[in-house]
């Protein structure tokens, strides 16, 4: 052996792991997408109104994008699905949910009229179902997210109350699944989340939610309504999330996009969202506040 090699190689130590390569910059790009991202979401709630709208309609756009990329096999009718959701965004901050509906359903006539034009041999139960799906499912959610931002009072309150909820809930589900998770949520949907992370989950959901509507609830909601709300979204959320994992569990993909890098698609960070902002926004009709 030449001289000086073996102490080269002791100098140098063992290789370093493939994984551990691949996950430093998963890391710290999704730390920097944070970073990134956070001050404009929360700048665009802040400001609401049409800075909201704008941020919700790109923000849609490219969430259907992703939707509709990975469901290219169903052979979806996408000009029907980016007009039935846009319009639903523009009901809702021009009309109100009875038009963001009603904006929703010209998906429907126009993904048969598409498909009557292509005439494909995709299956027309498939292609309009998954068209209307992505509309609904993706336009609704943040047409909602808009009119609990246009609620009388507490708007502001509102939203930011659900989406600190939602980050709490998940990032504790998320570090308690980790830590000291056993018991598997539902393995065929999601192998990684638990029972464990679930209930440490709820609790922050929960608990954020009671905080932050505290100090107002003789002027917006009473606390009985805050701890409703928080056990709503508690629900919703994961619910979310797990529809996500049984629609990419289906098509075979892990993430929806890598846009966001280590965060995956916009699609895979919005899902507990999309969720959320429809259950908070009709229990809060129901309570009167919206």
């Amino acid at each position: 052996m030449p001289p000086g090699v073996g102490a080269d190689k002791r100098r140098l130590g063992p290789p370093e792991s493939p994984v551990r390569r691949a996950v430093v910059p998963a890391f710290w790009s999704r730390i920097l997408v944070a970073v990134v991202g956070l001050p404009v979401v929360i700048g665009a709630v802040w400001l609401g109104g049409w800075w909201l709208f704008a941020l919700a309609a790109v923000g849609g756009a490219i969430a259907l994008h992703e939707f509709f990329s990975i469901t290219r096999p169903l052979r979806p009718l996408v000009p029907a699905g980016y007009v039935g959701a846009g319009l639903a965004l523009v009901g809702a901050q021009l009309g109100g949910p009875g038009w963001a509906l009603g904006g929703l359903m010209a998906a429907l006539p126009l993904a048969l009229l598409l498909k009557g034009i292509g005439d494909t041999r995709a299956s027309t139960t498939a292609a309009i179902g998954t068209t209307v799906l992505g509309a609904a499912w993706i336009g609704i959610g943040l047409a909602c997210t808009l009119l609990v931002r246009d609620i009388p009072e507490h708007a502001l309150l509102a939203v930011l109350a659900v989406m600190l909820a939602v980050f709490a809930g998940d990032t504790a589900a998320y570090f308690t699944g980790r830590l000291v998770g056993r018991h598997k949520l539902w393995p065929a949907l999601s192998p990684a989340k638990t029972w464990e992370g679930f209930v440490a989950g709820a609790i922050a959901t929960v608990a954020v939610t009671f905080f932050a509507l505290y100090q107002d609830r003789d002027d917006f909601i009473p606390i009985w309504q805050a701890l409703v709300l928080g056990v709503v979204v508690a629900l919703a959320a994961p619910a979310g999330d797990l529809f996500e994992s049984a629609i990419k569990r289906d098509m075979q993909v892990k993430d929806t996009g890598r846009l966001l890098a280590g965060h995956g698609g916009v699609l895979d960070r919005i899902d507990s969202l999309l969720f959320a902002f429809v259950a908070s926004y009709y229990l809060l009709r129901g309570f009167g506040a919206a």
